[in-house]
């Protein structure tokens, strides 16, 4: 069975100042397709129309072809309309529970931006090619936001990677271990019951979990709070589930550290370390980290922790964020576990992710990376992101990951 030492030397609780996320581009943008939801119903819809009329006036500005731009505008307002009925079932198919005025607004851009594609090349098109093109983009995205919506976010698999090390003894079993990122749960659907089933049929030695519990749009909610506990409370490993918190604009500290407190099956490290036995010669380190995004300030925590933490048995790092990949192979830690950047959730062929919300920008991503003695896996995660973004996912499915951490033999 377990037996565990917790760090006494924690690094202080208080968070930077400054808040980096908020003050990122992404967030921002998020905020301004926001706005809508303050609207009336009806004003949304009469902003829908007008947009689709502006893309008509401007097809005909382009192509001096005014019958055809009568005839894409009133296209557009059906493809919108579609958009609408979709996104307001949602809620009622328990797909997702996002705001449908803001995410109305965000799938007007690519089809907006697709009409005015078409509306350019179209003087080169013969007939009515330039009409059947428009139509080819806008069913297209249709195509795509059923997939995006109804299908990819559901389709969570299990990724299996090997880890080695030469702090595990020689012909000692594996240890196995399970690594949850990236719930954020707005409502209980059957992704998470999913994820329940996987963690059941994956039988790992413990569980590590690396954050972001609630969305962006519901991290105050009391229902959801409730719904994040009772899933947690159902995690079962026989040497522990052990979980760190994520980004300060979602894991909220005041609204969900309460989340974990009486929660007898489920440790919460907040800058700490526990070293697991497993028998048989086997241990484990596992360190964990509240995340803020402020690279120095948790640099200067990852130091501290490492200083802290024994070094005569593997180490796991448990952190939200990859951006401490650098500093994680300089301690040498054996495996980093993470989330946060979703996959970039929307992946385009050739383009690869559109955003990843990552200081690092792309370049640890999503997947396996080995620097040194240090390997990497950037989960996908499971749930998707809040406030305006669309809960789509796109080349780009959600997934756990099953470690097995063998000796390489020094």
């Amino acid at each position: 069975m377990q037996n565990s030492t917790l760090s006494k030397e924690h690094t202080e609780l208080n968070e930077p100042a400054l808040n980096i996320l908020e003050e990122g581009l992404l967030h921002k943008i998020m905020l301004v397709f926001q706005l809508p939801t303050r609207l009336p119903a009806l004003l949304v819809v009469a902003l829908a129309l007008v947009l689709a009329a502006l893309a008509g006036a401007a097809w005909s500005l382009i192509t001096n072809d005014d019958p055809m731009a009568q005839l894409v505008a009133v296209l557009l307002v059906l493809f919108m309309a579609a958009d609408m009925t979709l996104l307001l079932t949602l809620p009622q198919q328990k797909v997702s529970y996002g705001p449908w005025k803001a995410q109305l607004f965000v799938l007007a851009v690519p089809r907006l931006a697709a009409t005015m594609g078409v509306a350019l090349i179209a003087s080169w098109l013969k007939g009515n090619w330039s009409l059947w093109l428009f139509l080819a983009f806008q069913v297209a995205g249709t195509a795509a936001f059923i997939r995006g919506y109804f299908i990819e976010p559901f389709k969570l698999k299990l990724t299996a990677v090997m880890a080695f090390t030469d702090r595990l003894p020689l012909d000692t079993e594996p240890i196995r271990v399970l690594h949850i990122s990236d719930l954020h749960v707005e409502r209980l659907t059957q992704r998470e019951a999913r994820v329940l089933e996987l963690a059941r049929e994956a039988k790992p030695d413990l569980i590590v979990i690396s954050g972001d519990y609630v969305n962006l749009s519901y991290n105050r909610d009391p229902e959801t709070q409730r719904q994040v506990r009772q899933l947690l409370s159902q995690l079962s490993a026989p040497y522990g589930v052990f979980a760190t918190l994520g980004s300060p604009p979602v894991d909220l500290r005041e609204t969900v550290v309460p989340i974990f407190e009486g929660l007898t099956n489920v440790t919460l490290l907040r800058h700490g370390w526990q070293q697991v036995k497993l028998g048989n010669g086997r241990r484990l380190t596992v360190m964990g980290m509240d995340c803020t995004h402020d690279l120095p300030v948790d640099a200067g925590r990852l130091a501290r922790l490492v200083a802290a933490a024994p070094h005569d048995a593997p180490q796991l790092l448990v952190y939200h964020s990859p951006e401490l990949m650098p500093e994680a192979v300089e301690h040498q830690i054996d495996l980093y576990v993470c989330g946060h950047t979703h996959g970039g959730q929307v992946r385009l062929p050739l383009v690869g992710p559109i955003f990843t919300s990552s200081q690092l920008g792309r370049r640890f991503v999503m997947g396996l990376y080995r620097y040194g003695r240090t390997t990497l896996y950037v989960s996908r995660g499971i749930g998707l992101e809040g406030l305006s973004a669309p809960r789509v996912r796109f080349l780009c499915p959600p997934e756990m990951t099953l470690f097995t951490i063998m000796s390489n033999g020094g």
